[in-house]
């Protein structure tokens, strides 16, 4: 991978979770994790459950602080450092850089989900018409019936409210994608579909780096497969 390339740089990083309701006992999660994801390219990370995947996505997207290492995003201003970033800047990197879908869709009530999804795609500079053509293709594309369109998503059921999670997360289009096991809940054809809307972003030269529970969608999408249990901390650790 050249270094103009790179749109994902994670050295030497370590995470532990502090249990503050068991005394301070200390868990260690990760040691030591490195590796760079680039334009163009859908890398995944692999391993059991257990072994601290989804924790990396949440260092890299902010949700989570690092312990140690360097989280470094290349972002419109250049690279900065999401590990050490002020609470502003990794705003600023998620509304122009760094694309999130998980497993979980965290909704305002009563807004309607081609609202919610058009609201993405704004955030990167659409204007209204062209966020609602966008918000329709997407829900057209993953199988949502017209008829829920205009309904809030926290009546629907576990697979529509994923789509309409995916929806929202790939509206955008930012220049990097995570993707926290986006297809768990979905049956084959739209299953099918999001490995069609990770392949146009890959072409699009998006920085796609996710998590598949699913291996035939994850044979499908990933060109290459990041073991996580090499960074696994030392279970000697006090």
């Amino acid at each position: 991978m050249s270094h103009s390339s790179e749109m994902i740089r994670v050295n030497a990083v370590t995470k532990t979770f502090v249990m503050h309701l068991r005394d301070g006992a200390r868990l260690p999660v990760v040691a030591g994790v490195s590796f760079n994801v680039g334009r163009g390219e859908c890398a995944v990370l692999g391993g059991p459950s257990g072994t601290g995947k989804s924790s990396i996505l949440k260092m890299i997207y902010g949700n989570y602080r690092a312990d140690a290492g360097r989280i470094e995003i290349n972002g419109p201003d250049g690279w900065r450092d999401i590990a050490r970033a002020s609470p502003r800047a990794v705003l600023s990197l998620r509304t122009s850089t760094i694309g999130y879908v998980s497993q979980f869709l965290r909704v305002i009530p009563r807004i309607g989900a081609i609202d919610i999804v058009a609201a993405s795609a704004r955030e990167t500079g659409l204007d209204e018409p062209a966020a609602r053509v966008r918000a329709i293709t997407l829900l057209e594309l993953l199988n949502v019936p017209e008829r829920l369109w205009n309904l809030p998503p926290a009546t629907f059921s576990g697979g529509e409210q994923q789509r309409i999670n995916i929806a929202r997360g790939f509206a955008a289009e930012r220049p990097i994608l995570l993707l926290d096991e986006p297809t768990a809940s979905l049956d084959a054809a739209n299953r099918a579909a999001v490995v069609s809307l990770i392949e146009a972003r890959k072409k699009a030269g998006a920085a796609v780096l996710g998590i598949f529970h699913d291996e035939d969608v994850r044979d499908r999408v990933a060109d290459r497969v990041i073991d996580v249990q090499k960074f696994a901390p030392e279970a000697s650790t006090p």
